[in-house]
């Protein structure tokens, strides 16, 4: 009688930091689906660098690095930044280091950049495009983003048309996006966000056997 032979012992593993990169038109709900995701920080959200002003409410630091114009050249000139975009007129980057710190170390990473930064991490070679999870989150039509754009009132007429203008040319992006979440309750698309996550942290080629 044969003996079974025991089965490969799987090792020791360890789950590589994953990037998760949230891109959305201005008004598809993306700064409110941040908030409830916040409630449970099983990451760490990476915090951009911007030369617009802050809004009321938005503190230096927790929502944006507020930096001059002067102060963000300065880093681009110097390489700094693993991603950077014009938008509405303000410079937008994320820092490199800070990202690729966290990945390493095993931490997951959400970063909140528009569709051109997206492309541009696209194009990263390296540990940090390796660990790339990128979702758009857009409203199901048009009409929907002009409604929640005129509720949400903090727009000139002006404005208002340059951001649906961008808007749909953003949304044009959204088949480069390994994944698309159709904006709708709150805590629906929280939901099929943690949805993407739990099944990114179990995908084999983010373990590592030690």
């Amino acid at each position: 009688m044969n003996a079974t032979a025991p089965a490969p012992h799987p090792g020791t593993t360890r789950r590589r930091g994953i990037l998760f990169v949230l891109s959305a038109p201005s008004g598809a709900g993306k700064s409110t689906l941040l908030r409830l995701l916040q409630n449970e920080p099983d990451f760490e959200y990476s915090v951009s660098c911007t030369t617009r002003e802050p809004r009321p409410g938005e503190v230096n630091g927790r929502d944006y690095h507020f930096l001059t114009r002067a102060e963000f050249e300065s880093h681009l000139a110097a390489g700094d930044f693993l991603e950077h975009a014009l938008v509405h007129g303000n410079q937008y980057g994320t820092l490199r280091s800070a990202v690729l710190e966290k990945i390493e170390a095993g931490t997951d990473v959400l970063l909140d950049i528009d569709v051109q930064g997206a492309e541009r991490i696209r194009n990263e070679q390296g540990p940090i495009r390796d660990a790339l999870v990128d979702v758009f989150l857009m409203p199901d039509s048009m009409a929907t983003l002009q409604h929640r754009l005129q509720k949400r009132g903090t727009e000139s007429p002006e404005q208002m048309a340059l951001r649906l203008r961008n808007a749909a040319a953003e949304m044009e992006a959204w088949p480069r996006y390994a994944y698309r979440i159709i904006s709708g309750l709150p805590e629906e698309d929280a939901t099929n966000f943690r949805a993407i996550m739990r099944a990114e942290r179990l995908r084999s080629r983010n373990q590592r056997i030690l």
